[in-house]
């Protein structure tokens, strides 16, 4: 079973997700956005396998290298945006500099591929890239559950006016990929409420 807690991050309300397997001293962070206090000080006593970035915007990254450095366990990014990290024009925090400075991390550890399988706290999580938010967007799923960054939200998809971003890609990426699984998977997305697979599919106003 898979233990899921959702952290609501900085100015952005970006979802950073804490998940643990059997073994409660071990766990894995999806997406440690800014202002990141609140995480930081439910790991502590945690060893953190890795760091899995859905994608490399400002807002959902801020959090990335004091987990790193603090808990020393590696990150992973596709390999479209291994740059993003490093380079704060590309990762969007030059973009709104009332909300923070520029961002400028250290490279990911290990790139993500279209069909990987990650072995992380005894669970097996699938990687799908699904561009159209960002190039190298991608999407976890461990079981039922489904981590879609800012590719699908509930009642929403992700924008698609940033630079690399891609409309017909987006869904593209919804509806061949995220659309293919059952009903009763459950998605966790970078912003807002979570949601079913099967909700969005029927009610889902710019799927529908």
């Amino acid at each position: 079973m898979l233990r899921i807690e959702t952290f609501s991050l900085g100015p952005l309300q970006t979802n950073a997700y804490l998940l643990r397997g059997e073994d409660e001293k071990r766990a894995i962070i999806i997406d440690p956005g800014m202002n990141s206090g609140p995480l930081l000080r439910r790991i502590e006593g945690l060893e953190i396998e890795a760091i899995l970035l859905t994608h490399a915007h400002f807002d959902h990254i801020g959090g990335v290298d004091e987990i790193r450095k603090l808990k020393k366990c590696p990150v992973y990014l596709h390999a479209l945006e291994s740059d993003w990290l490093t380079t704060p024009k590309l990762n969007g925090s030059l973009m709104w500099p009332q909300i923070g400075g520029p961002i400028a991390l250290e490279p990911a550890e290990y790139e993500l591929a279209e069909g990987q399988k990650l072995h992380l706290i005894g669970h097996e999580f699938t990687v799908y890239h699904t561009p159209g938010h960002s190039p190298g967007s991608v999407s976890f799923l461990c079981g039922k559950d489904l981590f879609s960054g800012d590719v699908l939200f509930r009642m929403g998809v992700g924008r698609t006016d940033l630079p690399g971003g891609r409309e017909v890609d987006l869904y593209n990426s919804i509806r061949g990929k995220l659309f293919q699984f059952a009903d009763d998977v459950i998605v966790y997305p970078g912003h807002g409420p979570k949601t079913t697979i099967g909700y969005e599919r029927v009610d889902n106003p710019y799927l529908t």
